[in-house]
């Protein structure tokens, strides 16, 4: 049995700005109030872990040490099954480069090493998403999102983020970053494990 919140504020341990304005829409019927790590000036910590599960509830755990209040955090990323499920956690660090994030790079990374293995088509993956919502007395609850699809090439698409223009989920002809942000926002990874959390803390 899920816990239910019934708090006023919640922090919301990312310093996304769009990620924040996602969330206050989301919690808004539930007459919860959201607060940024940014606002509240936290740094962001290490994540160390190798788990999406791992790395959320690092983040989670320290927002709630730093500031008192019930906190939710977030990881996610992509698995390509012919990569034996890479990069997943270490989506964002393919991307890494000495002047901020390149996912075109890290775009253009993933389709050469699958080209390299002569991986047979399609190239199928899955966008993953965890969620842990960690409340002061220790207490948590963790609930994981995905959504399937496959790799295209070459990247079709001009909106979204990180993977969306190589990534066409199934039931779609189009990529994340062709499709309507509201189509996508309805059937994400992040958006399944958003329900699951609404339905279990907040229903």
């Amino acid at each position: 049995m899920t816990r239910k919140f019934d708090g006023k504020r919640i922090l919301i341990a990312t310093h996304n700005a769009g990620k924040l304005e996602e969330m206050q829409q989301l919690f808004e019927p539930y007459g919860v109030a959201v607060v940024g790590a940014a606002e509240m000036k936290l740094a962001e910590p290490e994540e160390t872990e190798t788990t999406f599960v791992g790395n959320a509830r690092i983040k989670a755990l320290a927002a709630v040490r730093a500031t008192g209040l019930p906190a939710l955090a977030d990881d996610s990323g992509i698995e390509v099954e012919a990569l034996d499920n890479a990069p997943g956690v270490y989506t964002a660090d393919w991307a890494e480069t000495p002047n901020g994030r390149d996912f075109g790079m890290a775009m253009t990374k993933t389709h050469d090493l699958l080209e390299e293995k002569n991986a047979p088509r399609p190239h199928k993956a899955r966008f993953r998403a965890t969620l842990v919502l960690a409340w002061p007395d220790g207490h948590e609850e963790v609930f994981e999102g995905k959504v399937n699809g496959t790799l295209v090439w070459p990247m079709r698409g001009q909106t979204g983020h990180g993977y969306d223009p190589m990534f066409q989920p199934d039931g779609y002809e189009v990529t994340f970053a062709e499709m309507d942000p509201a189509e996508k926002n309805r059937i994400s990874h992040r958006a399944d494990a958003f329900s699951q959390l609404i339905a279990g803390c907040f229903g």
